[in-house]
């Protein structure tokens, strides 16, 4: 099993910066992929960011491209979101989840298994 705490969220205006933090507890963090997610109000929870379990290789969605960051320290069981550029359509709940059928990245949701109880991040213009 893996426990999931993300933090690091909050308000920041538009074109600022966020490090989102996710915090894991279990045996089998340091061979799974990892991954963020986010929800906006009304809206289906969408895939942002995925790393491999050793943090190889990274995929992103196309609207995070070139502003978002996705990082993982195994030897601290921590896996990182930096966020630059913020927009407000970047507004959302934002999850980090686990894979541990997988070694590399996926962006498909049902292939996380754990989930963390999300952080606020909103954008103001």
């Amino acid at each position: 099993q893996v426990q999931l705490v993300e933090s690091g969220g909050g308000l920041v205006q538009a074109g600022g910066s966020l490090r989102l933090s996710c915090a894991a507890s279990g045996r089998t963090f340091s061979r799974s992929a990892m991954g963020w997610f986010r929800q906006a109000p009304g809206k289906e929870r969408e895939f942002v960011a995925g790393i491999s379990y050793r943090g190889g290789t990274t995929y992103y969605a196309d609207s995070v491209k070139g502003r978002f960051t996705i990082s993982r320290d195994n030897a601290k069981n921590m896996v990182y979101l930096q966020m630059n550029s913020l927009k407000p359509e970047d507004t959302a709940v934002y999850y980090c989840a686990a894979a541990p059928r997988y070694y590399t990245t996926t962006a498909r949701r049902d292939d996380y298994d754990y989930w963390g109880q999300g952080t606020q991040v909103t954008v103001s213009s």
